[in-house]
C-alpha cells in the first residue's frame, strides 16, 4: 500500500503536533530534574545537574586585562584553560570576597566550556517538574534572561543551555598596544 505525498504530509505533521505537546507539558507527565544548588550573595541558585562537568574549589586565578568586569579570569584544569564568569557582576548583585567555600561550578555543553562563581554549593537534588514555577516579578532584568524558573519562592533554577550558548558572554577582542 503506497500513500499519497498528502497524506505523508498530513501523518508526519500529526506526529509533530503530538511530540510538540509532550515537550511543552513535561510538568503534566510528573517527571523531574536533576540541579545542584549553590548560594551568590543572600540568593539560592540551581543549574541543572546535565550541564555540570564538576565543581571545584575556587584557587589559581588568573586576572585577565581589558576583560568585560563578568569575567572573573582564567583557571587551569589539568592543561584546559577555563573563563571563569562572576554572576553575582553579570546579575548585578552584590560583590563578595571570595572565601574558602567558594566554589566553580564548570559548565560544558557541544559548544563551550566555562566556570561560573559560587559562594557555597549547597547540593544536589531532583525537582518535580510540578514545582517549578514561572519568575518572580523581583526577577528582572539580565537574570530574567538566564531564568528557567523559581522553585519554592527562593530557588532560582537557571537555564545552563543559554549562558553557555549566549554569544554576549564570549569575549573575542584584541586590544592593540
Amino acid at each position: 500500500m503506497t500513500m499519497s505525498t498528502e497524506q505523508t504530509k498530513k501523518i508526519l505533521l500529526d506526529r509533530a503536533k503530538v511530540l510538540a505537546h509532550e515537550d511543552k507539558d513535561e510538568t503534566s507527565r510528573g517527571g523531574s530534574i536533576e540541579v545542584v544548588e549553590f548560594r551568590l550573595t543572600n540568593e539560592r541558585y540551581a543549574i541543572e545537574s546535565m550541564y555540570i562537568r564538576e565543581v571545584l574549589p575556587l584557587k589559581e586565578l588568573t586576572v585577565v586585562p581589558c576583560t568585560p568586569p563578568y569575567i572573573l579570569g582564567i583557571i587551569n584544569v589539568r592543561g584546559q584553560i577555563l573563563s571563569i564568569i562572576d554572576l553575582r557582576v553579570f546579575f548585578e548583585l552584590a560583590p563578595e570576597a571570595p572565601t574558602g567555600a567558594t566554589k566553580i561550578i564548570v559548565l560544558s555543553s557541544n559548544e563551550m566550556e566555562l566556570g561560573i562563581v559560587a559562594d557555597v554549593v549547597t547540593g544536589a537534588r531532583s525537582i518535580p517538574f510540578d514545582q517549578l514555577h514561572a519568575g518572580l516579578p523581583t526577577l528582572t532584568g539580565i537574570r530574567e534572561i538566564y531564568l528557567r524558573g523559581v522553585v519554592e519562592e527562593d530557588l532560582v533554577f537557571l537555564d545552563a543551555a543559554k549562558l553557555l550558548t549566549d554569544k554576549q558572554i564570549v569575549v573575542d577582542e584584541e586590544v592593540e598596544e
